[in-house]
């Protein structure tokens, strides 16, 4: 690129504040990686901490508590793998060998009938298009990057999930010890006051993220016996998927149930309309039933404000912007009302 011109670099030594801006920018974006480790593990490590917690108040021990939480959770985690995984990936593949039949099936169907009536011969040529595109071998590795692409990729994934299982059991065990940190780093007058928002704080962002892995194991546990009941194709993959996408806030539930009630749609319309039915009548028993049971410990957020932070932590950092992103909102609004506030109410 070559070096700055003159009038450059007399900006830049005229204002080194930008010069450092620009550093920890390129900084921050090299460390992307490190940086989203480090927040995955210490929100797992807020999640888990409320069990450890009710385990201390049970009698056990803060060490043996990180045990028993630590080896249930791996526990679970390897017997979803092993039951659900294997059911996935067959049907991952089963789902690709029956995309041409399953689009034959639904040109036969009055609501294809009903659509080319509407809208034209070019509904069918598209359905045409995307099989071809789904089912050449060359598009599915220009996509992918080719199996070795693929096989770097897993491998990576499997390296960050240790990484982050590693890292939130350092957060944990030492969570008390870097709250008493953060509290001494302010003024001697104001520690009582950051203690216990502090406390607020922490509570409340490990009430949210355990509500919501529980709102989305409800949500793929529905799914999986709507689908199975239904005659559904694939319900162990509907269940992992809408496990996933349900963990996206506000939005999860309703973006599982229109992307699942249009692959049902392939399957029989009448079948995938009572599906659309019946999930529908379980979000508003999650919104009305559920939710405020589970998330009874959470800090609220107005609703609005829900959307915005979903949609501006989903487009910096995905799905883990989306999922933090609401009890990082909460947290501001708990200090805007404790500390920003009262000090404006102070002023005359």
């Amino acid at each position: 690129m070559g070096r700055p011109r003159p009038a450059l670099r007399r900006r830049l030594r005229r204002h080194p504040g930008g010069l450092a801006a620009i550093l920890l920018g390129l900084a921050v974006s090299n460390l992307a990686t490190v940086i989203i480790y480090v927040s995955f593990a210490l929100f797992a490590a807020l999640g888990l901490d409320p069990i450890v917690r009710a385990l201390e108040r049970k009698g056990v021990r803060r060490v043996w508590g990180m045990v028993i939480v630590y080896v249930g959770f791996l526990l679970v985690i390897a017997g979803v793998m092993l039951l659900i995984m294997p059911t996935v990936i067959s049907q991952v593949a089963q789902f690709i060998r029956d995309i041409p039949t399953m689009i034959n099936d639904f040109e036969k169907s009055d609501a294809f009938g009903w659509m080319q009536t509407n809208f034209g011969d070019q509904i069918g040529t598209i359905l045409n298009d995307v099989e071809n595109f789904i089912l050449n071998p060359a598009n599915i590795a220009s996509i992918t990057g080719g199996v070795l692409a693929v096989g770097a990729g897993i491998a990576t994934a499997i390296s960050g999930i240790i990484i982050v299982i590693v890292l939130s059991l350092y957060f944990l065990a030492s969570l008390n010890t870097i709250k008493a940190s953060f509290v001494r780093l302010t003024p001697a007058r104001a520690r009582a006051k950051v203690t216990e928002m502090t406390e607020q704080i922490t509570d409340g962002i490990g009430g949210y993220l355990m509500g919501m892995v529980i709102l989305a194991f409800f949500n793929s546990v529905v799914a999986f016996f709507l689908h199975l009941f239904l005659g559904l194709p694939f319900p162990a993959l509907m269940a992992v998927v809408a496990f996933c996408i349900t963990l996206i806030p506000l939005v999860g539930s309703v973006l599982y149930w229109g992307i699942a009630t249009v692959v049902a749609l392939f399957t029989n319309p009448i079948t995938a309309l009572i599906f659309a039915a019946l999930y529908l009548i379980y979000m508003q028993l999650e919104a009305y039933v559920l939710t405020p049971r589970v998330m009874n410990r959470a800090i609220s957020v107005p609703g609005s404000l829900v959307v915005i932070g979903a949609l501006v932590g989903g487009t910096l950092l995905g799905l883990l912007g989306a999922l933090v992103a609401i009890p990082i909102t909460a947290s501001i609004l708990l200090i805007i009302k404790q500390v920003v506030i009262p000090r404006q109410d102070a002023k005359l």
